[in-house]
């Protein structure tokens, strides 16, 4: 270990769960600006195993400018049918030759799109979506940054990732709710609830309000009476697991647009938004730690698609969000802790131009050091991270 331009300081500000309001936002796996995320992101995956299988190492690329552009589409309690496909656009640069050797990019990224689409249950992914690659070479000076890094990649830009702990009740209560219903088990005993899922928490003083939006199934409700007991189990699912996170007051608010009485209520072919004229673009969804939080420190940096090696908008803030975990985990005086990480092209992404550190504690002189290791480990073995990157092992976006 060595000077890595590690800096730790008190915070200056409130913490977000001691302020009078807090928003919280979470897009779930069927959400249009999700599904292009994860779209991409199993792209890059695909691609850096193919790279490592052939060439021992990932390659270049950086593939996260994909667009869903919504379908349309008839439905009725009972079914419904498709009139236009979504149409789905994979973009972005990918090594295709390396020596010589042609690398079936556009094959890998089309196979990769086909197979996560199958995310979405009742989507046929053959008939009811186009998808269509523009994936092209990199731009040949990134290449050669990329490829002549030593065993420590050399970051690919000036920028920085940003990582916060721990999640606030409303934090918590937005990503549990949107994965519990998104879960294999709850899909087997709710087949009418789709993927695309939305959690918006306002946190007025000790009472939480959630708005959840939820893609109904037509195939799965038979009628008014039906989808209006879906929605009743829903509202109740959530209760009950509200209550395991939080002792504050919580208000379940499902499907708020409805208008049972004219018959107007949120069903689906699919079970995403996506089938009916509502688009995706990577990056405008969640950030890399899965939600949406406007009270707290944030990057616009999309890590969805981006490569895992030198990417520093996509490494620096997967790493700035495991870090504070940590910190938070390890140290029981610390009661939150924020991670900015910038990084300085062309330098050792293990050498960051600063990482910042602010803490709320009350033993702020006894934890420092120790913060100080931990921030410093973790730069350390940040090569470490981007094959938890590859394999699925650390969260991204979702």
């Amino acid at each position: 270990m060595g000077d890595r331009n590690i800096h730790i300081e008190k915070a200056g500000y409130t913490p977000v769960y001691e302020r009078e309001v807090e928003i919280v936002e979470r897009k779930g796996l069927g959400h249009p600006d999700t599904l292009i995320d994860g779209i991409m992101e199993s792209i890059s995956r695909e691609l850096s195993k193919a790279y490592i299988k052939d060439f021992g190492k990932i390659l270049h690329h950086n593939v996260d400018k994909g667009q869903i552009c919504g379908g349309g589409t008839h439905v009725e309690f009972g079914g419904g049918q498709f009139l236009k496909p979504i149409y789905v656009l994979l973009s972005g640069r990918a090594t295709q030759n390396v020596d010589g050797i042609r690398i079936p990019s556009q094959h890998i990224a089309l196979k990769a799109a086909r197979e996560y689409l199958r995310n979405i249950r009742n989507l046929d992914y053959e008939s009811d979506v186009i998808v269509d690659s523009r994936i092209a070479e990199g731009s040949p000076d990134l290449v050669e940054l990329f490829l002549r890094g030593p065993k420590i990649p050399f970051a690919n830009d000036t920028s920085f990732g940003v990582g916060y702990a721990p999640f606030s009740d409303a934090e918590r209560l937005a990503l549990e709710i949107e994965r519990y219903f998104n879960s294999e088990d709850f899909k087997k005993s709710n087949p009418s609830v789709g993927e695309d899922i939305k959690v918006m928490a306002m946190r007025k003083k000790d009472k939480i309000e959630l708005t959840i939006a939820v893609a109904m199934v037509s195939r799965h409700i038979a009628d008014m009476d039906s989808y209006i007991r879906e929605k009743s189990r829903l509202r109740e699912a959530a209760y009950t697991l509200a209550q395991g996170i939080t002792d504050k007051e919580v208000e379940i608010n499902v499907n708020a647009a409805d208008d049972e009485k004219n018959g107007s209520v949120y069903i689906t072919l699919s079970g995403t938004s996506a089938e009916m004229g509502d688009d995706g673009s990577v990056g405008r969804g969640n950030r890399a730690n899965g939600l949406i939080t406007p009270g707290r420190p944030m990057t616009l940096e999309a890590t969805a698609g981006k490569n895992p090696v030198n990417h520093v908008g996509k490494v620096y803030s997967i790493l700035a969000n495991e870090i504070a975990r940590q910190i938070v985990e390890e140290q029981t005086d610390v009661r939150e802790a924020t991670v900015k990480l910038l990084s300085e092209i062309g330098k050792p992404i293990d050498q960051p131009h600063v990482a910042s550190v602010e803490l709320v504690s009350d033993s702020y002189d006894a934890v420092r050091d120790k913060v100080q290791y931990i921030v410093d480990k973790n730069l350390e073995e940040i090569t470490e991270l981007t094959i938890k990157i590859v394999h699925g092992k650390v969260r991204v976006f979702y």
